[in-house]
C-alpha cells in the first residue's frame, strides 16, 4: 500500500484486528506500545485489536482520527518477522 500511494491519504493508517486473529497467528508479531497515546504499534502503524472489527489494513483517509499520530513507515527489519513455528 506504501509503495502505491499517491497521497499521503493513501498511505497505511491503521491495522485493524479482529480478536481471535490477535490472539491466534498474529500474536507472534513484534508490536510495541511505548505509550498509552502512541497505542500498539508494527512498524509505527497503529494496531486497533477488537472483536468488532475485520483483520483488514486501513489507509489513513480510511482510519481517520483512528491512526493518528501518523509516522513514517518504518522499514522492515528481520527482528519483525514472526517467530518459528
Amino acid at each position: 500500500m506504501f509503495a502505491e500511494a499517491a497521497s499521503p491519504d493513501q498511505q497505511p493508517g491503521a491495522v485493524t484486528v479482529q480478536t481471535d486473529d490477535w490472539l491466534g497467528p498474529l500474536s507472534t508479531v513484534k508490536a510495541t506500545c511505548a505509550t498509552l497515546h502512541d497505542g500498539l504499534r508494527y512498524r509505527e502503524i497503529r494496531i486497533l485489536v477488537s472483536s468488532h472489527f475485520e483483520t483488514k489494513l486501513l489507509s489513513r483517509a480510511e482510519a481517520g482520527e483512528r491512526g493518528d499520530p501518523y509516522r513514517d513507515l518504518r522499514p522492515r527489519t528481520p527482528e519483525d518477522s514472526r517467530a518459528p513455528a
